[in-house]
């Protein structure tokens, strides 16, 4: 790249706090950008879109603590863009609204260096939205304002005209006010608000932890310290707090509360959770790569017509094998005449997704559950005997000998080329570890003992401690197996080793144990 050719910065407001409502224009942004600095407030799943040779800069702050001071951001800013590099700046809320994506933008003016604001979904509306408090209402509310609950304390005087605000909206919306609610309420009732306001804090808002508290303006502060309210927090006040009675619809949800860590890639089936209500923290430990060497699996591929049964155990399998195939300029009707065992249903919607069909599917989805075809008349062989039978099991680096050990006691021949290789990627493990020590991961999931040994890997120290006070749920009696002996306990284990049902098996045990499962916000 040119180093004389400038960047450009997006400041984009990355929503709330709920991933839904980052727009898909912000998503592009994130994607295509080759720095990203981002703040505390943001979602960190939010983050899992970044590409990966990008570099990622945190300029949060929580508690009190800046991990960069606003000078600092903007000289980040200011330098990556001068680089000619894209970077994007990732913002909680709307970077325009208290966002200080105004100030980030002029600096950028300043120096010459083009930008582009992409808005984001704010708290002001959203938050109370989630609530079931909507800002305005026909027949109760016909304005609303939005005011920061922390004001620039390098102003010499305040620009917040409180009798106007007091006296001349039917709702008010608070920012950032936890920190200065006494005061917020103080100037409120001595400009003329009623004390009896109808007021609502909202804790989280739009996230699983999401907490709301409803008072009026005189006892809303009594009300926040006896419910332990901390920021983040947004303050609604007017009548439209009351029908909150009738529109809650996000904390009345079936897992709302729940906030489930997966550890493989995000696929469809876990949408279901999240429709119910529940966060999904995506952290997978294991990701799929091509093998080092192809020397074993081309091999097998140059004597594909030489087998009876073509074995596939997963969806990777099956990419990987045929990718392997078109690379090398073959096409499908290389595998004609060859009978395909697809273990598993979404591993055969897989291999059917290829044009190929599937002639065996074992009723257990495990390698015990194939090897008991082996003699089964209604297995690979109609008389129940596979002595002479050649059998492909293109496979992972590391897997179980249970099936193919079985085929050479019986007298068949088999080749298991490795057609992947499954590594531990590096992902934002100090986040998940945070989450789980505060309590926020009431559920974690593992679809094999290799995420279990790779997430132990990943955190290290003392993740067995952490995960004690945290339900698991596992696939399969080999990945409960390999939790259990480090004496944890699995919580949830479906009948079948599918996503699917362990998604069911979640959502049964999260209603049975409604009582005994309260999530801490």
């Amino acid at each position: 790249m040119n180093s004389t050719k400038k960047g450009k910065v997006y400041l984009v407001g990355a929503g709330p706090g709920d991933i839904g409502l980052l727009t898909l224009k912000g998503l592009r942004c994130l994607q295509q950008a080759q720095v990203v600095v981002y703040d505390y407030h943001v979602n960190p799943q939010i983050l899992n879109f970044i590409n990966e040779e990008a570099e990622t800069i945190y300029a949060g702050k929580r508690g009190g603590h800046h991990a960069m001071t606003q000078d600092e951001i903007n000289t980040a800013l200011v330098k990556n863009a001068l680089e000619g590099k894209t970077v994007c700046r990732l913002k909680g809320g709307d970077p325009f609204v208290f966002g200080r994506g105004g100030e980030e933008a002029q600096i950028l003016h300043q120096n010459g260096i083009d930008f582009e604001i992409v808005p984001g979904v704010t708290s002001a509306i959203s938050v109370p939205a989630y609530a079931g408090i909507p800002l305005t209402h026909r027949k109760v509310s016909s304005s609303f304002a939005v005011i920061t609950g922390n004001e620039d304390e390098t102003k010499i005087d305040s620009t917040i005209n409180w009798e106007g605000i007091a006296k001349g909206f039917d709702t008010l919306v608070f920012l950032m006010a936890v920190k200065n609610m006494e005061t917020i309420i103080t100037k409120l009732i001595q400009n003329g608000k009623p004390a009896q306001t109808p007021t609502a804090v909202i804790r989280w808002g739009t996230r699983s932890e999401q907490e709301t508290i409803v008072g009026t303006l005189g006892n809303i502060t009594d009300l926040m310290k006896e419910h332990n309210i901390t920021p983040p927090a947004v303050m609604v006040l007017g009548d439209v707090v009351k029908l909150r009675e009738e529109l809650n619809w996000c904390e009345k949800k079936p897992l709302f509360g729940q906030r489930i860590v997966i550890t493989r890639r995000y696929i469809q089936e876990y949408e279901r959770l999240e429709r119910l209500g529940a966060e999904i923290f995506e952290y997978p430990t294991i990701e799929p790569l091509p093998p080092e060497s192809y020397e074993e699996l081309d091999r097998c591929i140059d004597n594909v017509s030489t087998y009876d049964w073509l074995v596939i155990t997963s969806a990777n399998g099956m990419k990987f094998l045929f990718n392997r195939i078109i690379e090398r300029n073959g096409d499908i009707r290389d595998l004609k005449g060859i009978k395909v065992c697809a273990i598993g249903i979404k591993t055969a919607k897989a291999v059917k997704s290829y044009g190929i069909k599937v002639d065996l599917v074992p009723e257990d989805f495990s390698a015990e559950g194939l090897s008991e075809l082996l003699t089964s008349k209604d297995g690979f062989s109609t008389t129940g005997n596979i002595q002479g039978m050649r059998f492909l099991l293109p496979r992972a680096d590391v897997a179980r000998e249970v099936f193919p050990s079985m085929v050479q006691q019986l007298g068949g021949y088999i080749d298991t080329p490795q057609a992947y290789r499954s590594v531990n990627p590096e992902f934002h493990s100090k986040r998940i570890e945070r989450y789980i020590k505060e309590g926020k991961i009431t559920i974690i999931t593992f679809t094999s003992a290799a995420t279990f040994k790779n997430l132990q890997i990943s955190i290290g120290g003392d993740v067995l401690r952490l995960l004690s006070n945290t339900k698991i749920a596992a696939i399969g009696h080999v990945t409960k197996k390999a939790i259990e002996s480090t004496g944890l306990t699995v919580d949830i284990m479906p009948k079948r080793a599918t996503i699917e049902d362990m998604v069911n098996a979640i959502i049964n045990w999260c209603d049975s144990n409604k009582e005994h499962n309260e999530p801490q916000s």
